[in-house]
């Protein structure tokens, strides 16, 4: 399996004014799903589905510090694996491992540059 970026999120303070500006500049669809204020994104259509993404209320996932930017989850085939090698490469875990019913188990950490990133083994039998 590679481990490629597989999706990324969008952090906003205004969900719907975030929702407005990406709809009018890139064309891309949103589909309320799971908590509120949380939506998936489309980014194309048809053999240009393009790559599936999140919006959501911004969040801190370093404590005391914003999440601003992009987020990007890679794809992985063994979260409990990239944990222990974020931690013996000197990164850390900020989300230890936790359980999407329907989508897979995911795991937040930062790399030693500070910057945050998610690592998800999809599965959709995940329970």
């Amino acid at each position: 399996m590679a481990n490629h970026v597989a999706h990324f999120a969008i952090n906003a303070d205004d969900p719907g004014r975030a929702r407005r500006f990406y709809e009018r500049v890139f064309g891309w669809t949103f589909l309320p799903w799971g908590p509120p204020d949380f939506f998936q994104i489309r980014t194309g259509a048809g053999t240009d589905a393009g790559l599936m993404g999140a919006l959501q209320r911004r969040r801190e996932l370093l404590p005391g510090q914003r999440t601003i930017g992009f987020e990007c989850t890679i794809s992985v085939a063994d979260v409990d694996r990239v944990a222990r090698d974020v931690r013996a490469s000197g990164g850390r875990i900020l989300m230890e491992k936790t359980t999407i019913a329907g989508v897979g188990d995911l795991v937040f950490f930062a790399d030693p540059e500070g910057n945050v990133v998610g690592a998800m083994r999809y599965d959709p039998s995940a329970e």
